[in-house]
């Protein structure tokens, strides 16, 4: 494991394909971890956000929250200007990202020292870190309860952590390596991608326990829930496609074709916005339809996106390009892209809007 964080990425997405199914050092850039290089603050040159409102008059506030692993740290984007306000050190190759449930704290997960850290959203300031698991990567936060769910890879569990003391409260057995995880808004269902079992686990939040899996395609990475929390959408990095699960049946009832090794999915009420990973691109799902009806060019290896703006903009993490790139989900363009550290994965629900 210790080997696999020291390779450089683009060794790394050498070694993943032409990898087959195995642990953490098989997944490459599937997996969060890795990165070798040296961190950068500074803004790209892009469009300012024109005709945009004024964050300062209005009093509301939108950030991005992007996990670095190569210069292990976080970097803070202002989307309003889509410049970086802060860069926080992390350590431990930071990969996944949760936003709390009263947007006081950002919580992220560093596999290679195996710790979760909560960082204060108005300071700044890391608050707290924990040890946990074996390989804790994917992580979301249940927006009732406020519990922090954390899937750890080498474990084959989701931990149930208390938001405040980052202790653990509890342990719950998923399928194999789980990656991706996400809560429904009313707080009652936790669903995980079990990458190596190609399946999502369902589980009841109250009882602690799981209560059915579903198959889904090959290597499910990122899962998302929609939200009236009826359907659960992974990205299957091992079949270029996305699983559609309705979760109150616990079936899967569609899959969409995508780019190559689609890594997470974001959506608005329109479409499915995807991070192909290979592709360089994000592709455009028409919900209604069942087909993709756009590919849009981003930069070299996309990773974590997620939407903004009341479902106006999107946000993809290029990991090869070190940026942060918004698209406008209505004219379905890059209108901006900012500079962040090296290696950006910002694998969960990065966005913190109030």
């Amino acid at each position: 494991m210790q080997a696999g964080f020291a390779a450089t990425r683009r060794n790394w997405l050498l070694v993943g394909r032409q990898a087959g199914k195995g642990l953490l050092a098989a997944v490459l850039s599937a997996v969060a971890l890795a990165a070798v290089l040296g961190a950068s603050e500074s803004s790209l040159a892009g469009e300012h956000a024109k005709g945009r409102p004024d964050a300062a008059a209005s009093g509301s506030v939108r950030r991005a929250y992007v996990t670095n692993q190569g210069s292990q740290d976080l970097s803070v984007v202002d989307l309003d200007t889509m410049r970086v306000i802060a860069t926080i050190a992390i350590g431990g190759k930071p990969a996944g990202v949760a936003v709390s449930a009263d947007r006081a704290s950002v919580f992220v997960t560093a596999p290679e020292s195996k710790e979760l850290v909560a960082v204060d959203t108005a300071s700044h300031v890391v608050r707290a870190r924990r040890a946990i698991g074996l390989g804790p990567l994917g992580i979301a936060v249940n927006p009732v309860s406020g519990a922090v769910l954390v899937a750890d890879w080498y474990a084959h569990v989701i931990f149930v952590v208390d938001p405040v003391t980052l202790e653990t409260r509890a342990e719950i057995a998923v399928g194999q390596s789980p990656s991706g995880v996400a809560v429904t808004p009313d707080g009652r269902f936790i669903i995980s991608a079990d990458r190596d079992s190609d399946q999502v686990s369902i589980i009841d939040a109250a009882a602690g326990k799981r209560i059915a899996t579903v198959k889904v395609g090959t290597r499910p990475f990122g899962v998302t829930i929609d939200a009236e929390g009826r359907r659960a959408y992974t990205a299957n990095v091992g079949s270029d496609d996305v699983s559609v699960v309705d979760i109150a049946s616990a079936t899967r009832i569609a899959t969409y074709a995508v780019g190559r090794r689609p890594y997470a999915v974001a959506l608005t009420p329109v479409h499915a916005f995807v991070s192909d990973q290979y592709a360089g691109t994000v592709s455009v799902i028409d919900l209604e339809r069942g087909v993709r009806v756009k590919t849009i060019a981003v930069g070299d290896h996309p990773e974590g996106i997620a939407v903004a703006n009341g479902g106006r903009d999107v946000l993809v993490a290029c990991w090869f390009e070190n940026t942060l790139e918004r698209i406008d989900a209505a004219t379905l363009a890059v209108t901006g892209k900012v500079e962040v550290g090296d290696g950006p994965r910002a694998f969960g629900a990065f966005i913190v809007e109030r």
